[in-house]
């Protein structure tokens, strides 16, 4: 620590103790940890708005697929994977993990939904889907007519 002589008196010493060293740590520690969970919370909830909206686009592109194919398309939703399977009748399945993407984790009232030639759905029920990571969550819902609302 530095020294200097102060007049003619003893030698003053200069500096900063070690308990107000503690102390400025302390609360940048504190302010920091805030700081943290916030933007956590930021990027749980920019993830699950993203995989919904991902979820909602295949979801049309499902129903296109259908009436441009002329053939039944189905979107199969395995929330133990939180993957999304799209399979067109007589083409390739494709696979779509979005929890793996996003981390999010998928639950649904339904684990597909399947459009005929004409981009409607099979069944009498909506599809409703739920996308959640850490306290943030977003809903889906499809109704059998095949029209999304975030």
């Amino acid at each position: 620590m530095p020294q200097r002589n102060v007049g003619n008196g003893p030698l003053h010493r200069t500096g900063y103790t070690l308990i107000e060293l503690a102390v400025v740590v302390a609360i940048l520690s504190v302010v920091t940890l805030a700081g943290i969970r916030r933007l956590q919370w930021y990027l749980d909830g920019i993830a699950v708005r993203t995989a919904v909206r991902e979820i909602g686009a295949l979801v049309a592109r499902a129903r296109d697929e259908a009436m441009a194919r002329r053939a039944v398309v189905s979107l199969h939703i395995d929330t133990a994977t939180s993957s999304i399977s799209l399979r067109p009748r007589g083409g390739p399945t494709q696979l779509h993990p979005v929890g793996r993407t996003y981390g999010v984790a998928l639950s649904t009232t339904r684990d597909s939904i399947v459009f005929d030639v004409r981009g409607l759905g099979y069944g009498a029920a909506n599809l409703t889907l739920v996308a959640r990571r850490g306290a943030a969550s977003d809903t889906l819902v499809v109704s059998r007519l095949g029209r999304v609302r975030e």
